[in-house]
């Protein structure tokens, strides 16, 4: 499968069984965490119990792929994972304090407020509790005590984006952020604009998929010249292509991470490709770590953030992927 490779691949990783989640939350896109089968061996080192704490939005199917790579990793290392979000900054910090109060042996944690988290991130790291950060925050995290980082460097996807749509002649594309504020999603934008000078940003109520669709038909009418509209997630990037038809428009869609309607649909040439940020790594390497630390002292990373993308999915490598997709890994 063709990717744009911007630094050395992860670790490979073996495929064992799921480990039943003991979440104290899970507002993901499904209320019951996957399971599966398979052969591998458990193990033997202590039980521990890490805290995986995310930014999620109520019913991003996203997160139920991150929580796969992170359920089959605690299966290999004899880990209980203990899963909440909140959308709410100030809400995810205190879900920190509460993993802290618990005496977790590790905290897996998403940043994309980080003015929120510094101070209880700082507290954790008081404790002497392991952690790690993924999927967001990557430019700040070992500032706020975090050992390393996993996920994609988000200025570097959007430059991405940016690179292949000037490469095909677009000129004014709109980039939709659906949580204003939130670093990660920033830098996508940013970094498209800075390939792409024309592109202009449009902010949309990301927990009210009426309003995202409603904004963007309305923006799509007034904007005569826009040449293409990028979401910066796959079920919203869905929602615009049904404004596109709202708004009887021409204009082309991009996109960044994957979901099966999204997979399906740059199948069928209704979207010109996504960035895939492969958010099973992302949980699956953030529980790792966190055992790797607690067994030998072991840093993942070197003090370096570990990139899982960006990878460029497109027409020409989709039949490669949508089998993974629909294994719920990608």
């Amino acid at each position: 499968m063709a990717k744009i490779n911007w630094r050395r691949g992860v670790m490979a990783l073996a495929v064992v069984p799921l480990l039943t989640l003991a979440a104290c939350s899970s507002s993901g896109g499904k209320t019951e965490p996957a399971s599966g089968g398979g052969s591998g061996q458990v193990a033997s080192t202590p039980r521990l119990k890490v805290a995986l704490i995310t930014h999620a939005e109520a019913g991003d199917t996203f997160w139920d792929i991150v929580r796969k790579g992170a359920e089959e990793a605690a299966a290999k290392d004899n880990v209980e994972i203990l899963y909440t979000n909140d959308s709410e900054a100030g809400r995810q910090a205190q879900l920190v304090q509460q993993a802290i109060d618990q005496k977790v042996d590790g905290i897996a944690v998403t940043i994309a407020n980080p003015g929120a988290m510094k101070d209880v991130m700082k507290k954790a790291a008081d404790a002497g509790i392991p952690l790690v950060s993924f999927n967001a925050g990557g430019d700040v995290s070992a500032q706020l005590g975090a050992f390393t980082h996993f996920g994609s460097n988000e200025t570097l996807a959007g430059e991405a984006v940016g690179t292949r749509l000037a490469a095909d002649g677009y000129k004014h594309p709109i980039c939709v952020i659906m949580a204003q504020g939130q670093v990660q999603l920033e830098a996508r934008c940013a970094g498209v604009k800075a390939k792409v000078p024309g592109t202009e940003i449009l902010y949309v109520d990301g927990k009210d998929m009426t309003a995202v669709q409603s904004t963007a038909t309305a923006k799509l009418q007034a904007s005569k010249d826009a040449d293409v509209i990028i979401g910066l997630g796959a079920p919203y990037t869905v929602t615009l292509l049904k404004a596109v038809t709202d708004a009887n428009s021409s204009i082309k869609v991009a996109s960044f991470d994957l979901n099966p309607a999204l997979a399906q649909a740059i199948n069928d040439g209704k979207i010109l490709f996504t960035v895939d940020q492969q958010p099973y790594l992302q949980g699956y390497l953030a529980v790792d770590a966190v055992w790797q630390t607690k067994r030998g002292g072991f840093k993942v990373g070197g003090g370096q953030p570990v990139l899982t993308g960006p990878a460029i999915v497109d027409k020409s490598n989709i039949s490669d992927v949508l089998k993974y997709v629909q294994q719920g890994i990608r």
